[in-house]
């Protein structure tokens, strides 16, 4: 869909209400959100005005764009309202990485274990690394064995989202948390 050529809203401009609205036709929501249809710029203003309420633009990207008959401090509160809640809900899943060798004791492991599993619960990816030094390369299979049982002893918690896979000198896995 196009936007419409003559909606320019700079940013330090004022929202668009009432007159500043310079559509020619509107696809128009009354205040008990009734959709009336589309109809001339002015006609709406006038239902508006005579219910005592503001025109506001609701969405510029249809065709005709969307104004809806409200009180705008309500609704801009509402706005802000919905805004707030939904920052509160977003939780940003970072990277958290468990580094580790192919040749790791079993208490090490259980430690990386512990670890992944902590990051897991709070919500957070983890990678895997097993690195590689000089000719340890050559024992890429022990590798890829230990990010497999490593991720059958999170399987609970977690899932694969990337199966084990060489990068350079590393073997990298990562694992994302369950969703509940």
């Amino acid at each position: 869909m196009e936007k419409h050529k003559n909606f320019k809203k700079r940013q330090n401009d004022l929202p668009f209400i009432n007159d500043r609205i310079q559509f020619p036709e509107i696809r128009l929501i009354d205040s008990k959100g009734t959709q009336v249809g589309v109809v001339a710029i002015s006609e709406a203003l006038k239902e508006a005005q005579n219910s005592g309420l503001d025109l506001v633009l609701v969405s510029d990207k249809s065709i005709p764009p969307v104004c809806r008959i409200v009180d705008y401090g309500k609704y801009k509160f509402n706005q802000e309202k919905k805004a707030k809640e939904a920052k509160k809900k977003q939780h940003n899943a970072s990277l958290k990485e468990v580094k580790m060798r192919y040749k790791i004791e079993e208490h090490d492991y259980q430690v990386r274990i512990n670890q992944a599993l902590r990051f897991l619960q709070a919500s957070d990816k983890v990678k895997a690394t097993i690195t590689f030094r000089g000719r340890e390369i050559q024992h890429v299979n022990l590798a890829i064995e230990l990010l497999q049982k490593m991720a059958k002893d999170l399987e609970a918690v977690s899932e694969v989202q990337q199966s084990p896979s060489r990068d350079g000198k590393n073997m990298v896995m990562i694992l994302t948390p369950k969703k509940i």
